[in-house]
């Protein structure tokens, strides 16, 4: 038996995923996007669905087979283990799938992956598994973070501290939204083309709507923006709206110097390049060259080719004799904002790794606001919802400084909002920007403005 190609692409990235430690946005990005394959729109839809969901549900399919199997998963091999959450994850949350194809393309994937002995196992854990709801097979004295950990599919540690600071409303829309799949959304680069562009998605049944939170925003229901024509001439870009609204922060104004301290992928910098214009001058840096070199040809796409583009470790001393009128320092964290589109990270982060991302985001932020110019502004932010890389790094790094101060954003970002929406749906009265995934359906971002005093 042939096993579907949609299948087939799934079982492969998802053995890159855990083997190669590799983010599996990226992975899919690359091989459905790729021209030689010709994948068709229901098999690249199918082959996402299978690894993001998968990897979403994977502590409750992981509870499942252990259940069944009366092993750790840990004793399972790895071929082994990821044919029987494919095929779990498909009979109890893809109800258009035939049962009969889940298993025994399961089934065919183990051998296919050389493991011939275990297809029996596969099969017999499959066509036995329980369909009814996970809940009534916990055990009743099973704590409540990880009874919330089984049923929404995230680990103990998240879950308490989430308790604890949100509440429990609060957390269980958090942990439903983190498994839903994120809405698509586009930045409008070129308003003077939003009918072209418009006509271009809805002709490739892309469904788009206007964005929830900005005027140049819109949503995508279905399709891959990434294949058309508005996508390669830079018109427009793939951008969660929260993601988008950071740069707006800053009030870029034309002909100012900004630096963009940890640029990569390049969303943001486009959007800062644009706002500074030809007479400003735009300085993107990013650790890795790799991501450098990629991110340049994305900036060439979206029309921004004239950003210098710097190999730099932020976390040293900065090599600039000159200051920036404006920073963005979108700090590289934990993600914990982003679980609904790069699920792989619950199962990765550590507790003890907060510590590590606090100190170097402090050294970032340190380092940037040494070479702000007087009445100059920056922004920090994150894609995380964890205080240590939050509130605790901006106010380690302001404590006993009286020559910046926080200032609020609301007067920059409320003309890029849509009609009724007023920025006080993102900022506090402390100033702070924050948006949460069940709350705002974005990613969940937080991000502080800073004005020099000097």
């Amino acid at each position: 038996m042939d096993v579907s190609l949609a299948r087939r692409i799934a079982y492969d990235i998802l053995l890159r995923v855990e083997a190669e430690q590799a983010y599996a946005g990226e992975l899919l990005y690359a091989r459905l996007n790729d021209p030689a394959a010709r994948i068709k729109s229901e098999d690249a839809a199918l082959t996402t669905e299978l690894v993001l969901g998968l990897l979403r549900w994977q502590r409750q399919l992981d509870f499942l087979i252990e259940r069944q199997t009366g092993r750790s998963v840990g004793q399972l091999d790895l071929e082994v283990l990821l044919a029987l959450r494919l095929g779990l994850y498909q009979l109890r949350f893809l109800t258009r799938v035939p049962s009969s194809a889940a298993v025994n393309e399961s089934v065919e994937l183990v051998k296919r992956a050389r493991k011939r002995s275990a297809a029996a196992l596969v099969n017999a854990v499959l066509r036995h598994a329980p369909s009814g709801p996970v809940e009534t097979l916990l055990p009743a004295t099973l704590p409540a973070a990880a009874r919330l950990g089984i049923l929404h599919s995230h680990t103990d540690w998240m879950i308490e501290r989430w308790l604890a600071r949100f509440g429990e409303a609060q957390t269980l829309a958090l942990l439903e939204a983190n498994n839903r799949p994120p809405r698509l959304a586009c930045a409008i680069l070129d308003e003077s083309r939003r009918e072209q562009i418009l006509r271009e998605l809805e002709q490739k049944r892309m469904q788009p709507e206007p964005g929830r939170w900005l005027k140049s925003a819109l949503t995508l229901r279905g399709g891959n923006p990434a294949i058309t024509e508005a996508f390669r001439r830079g018109w427009i870009s793939i951008q969660d709206e929260a993601s988008q609204i950071v740069p707006h922060l800053l009030d870029v104004r034309p002909g100012q110097r900004v630096l963009d301290l940890c640029a990569a992928p390049g969303g943001k910098t486009a959007l800062l390049a644009r706002a500074a214009g030809e007479a400003g001058r735009v300085v993107a840096g990013d650790v890795h060259a790799h991501r450098l070199r990629a991110m340049t040809a994305t900036l060439k796409r979206l029309g921004a080719g004239g950003v210098q583009c710097i190999v730099l470790d932020g976390t040293s001393p900065l090599p600039f004799l000159a200051v920036f009128d404006r920073i963005l320092v979108d700090a590289p964290c934990s993600g914990t904002g982003t679980l609904a589109r790069n699920p792989e990270i619950r199962w990765r982060l550590k507790l003890e790794d907060l510590d590590d991302l606090h100190r170097r985001q402090f050294a970032l932020l340190a380092n940037a606001l040494g070479v702000l110019a007087p009445g100059g502004k920056l922004v920090y932010s994150t894609c995380s919802l964890e205080a240590e890389e939050n509130e605790q790094v901006v106010d380690g790094v302001l404590h006993n400084r009286e020559d910046v101060r926080p200032v609020s954003g609301l007067q920059a970002i409320q003309p890029h909002l849509r009609e009724g929406v007023h920025a006080a749906e993102f900022i506090g009265q402390n100033g702070v920007f924050r948006t949460m995934p069940g709350q705002h359906g974005t990613d969940g971002f937080f991000a502080v403005v800073m004005e020099s005093r000097r």
